[in-house]
């Protein structure tokens, strides 16, 4: 779920301006318990990170984890992708509740892996407390949603997508640190 405990040295550029992103992949055949950890260990920093992604595993041909499978119930599967990736329907919505209750300002954002969830099941994350998406066709080697696409999920869930803003003084995204707002990062 993280490149390594020792990363989060990194968490102390901080003072050089530098925003913190940190997050998690699900869907690696992780336990509950290192999803647990994994917010446990975020929140529990002395300041929360400004970014959250949550990340579901995309199975790619000709990877290790090409046939992974998680410890799910339900299966969504793409069919432009070899191997099928459970995902139980519920991970993506229990991760970004419990990130917003213990990390009550940061973005929690959906990011790899949103492509394979409908719309309805990206709007249960949003009122379980997403705010933030990464959009675009690709997010570095996987497919990912449309801009277009998503801004029509925004329009057809009432969304408003705003610049991001971390809450530092300088940044351009104009919501204060009270009214959380759902971010479109493109």
């Amino acid at each position: 779920m993280m490149n390594g405990y020792t990363d989060l040295d990194t968490h102390g550029h901080r003072d050089a301006g530098i925003s913190v992103c940190s997050g998690g992949i699900i869907g690696l055949g992780e336990e509950a318990e290192d999803r647990v950890g994994l917010l446990h260990t975020l929140a529990t920093l002395p300041e929360h990170p400004e970014s959250v992604p949550i990340n579901a595993l995309l199975a790619v041909k000709g990877t290790p984890l090409e046939n992974q499978k998680s410890d799910t119930k339900g299966s969504m599967f793409d069919a432009s992708w070899t191997a099928c990736v459970e995902i139980w329907r519920w991970s993506l919505e229990m991760i970004a509740s419990t990130a917003r209750i213990v990390m009550p300002k940061a973005m929690v954002r959906l990011s790899a892996g949103r492509v394979r969830f409908s719309q309805p099941e990206q709007a249960l994350c949003f009122l379980a407390g997403a705010n933030s998406i990464f959009t675009g066709e690709k997010l570095l080697t996987t497919p990912n949603n449309d801009y277009d696409a998503d801004q029509q999920m925004f329009k057809i869930l009432g969304l408003l997508p705003k610049a991001p803003s971390f809450g530092t003084e300088g940044s351009k995204g104009g919501e204060s640190d009270e009214e959380p707002a759902l971010a479109a990062t493109q």
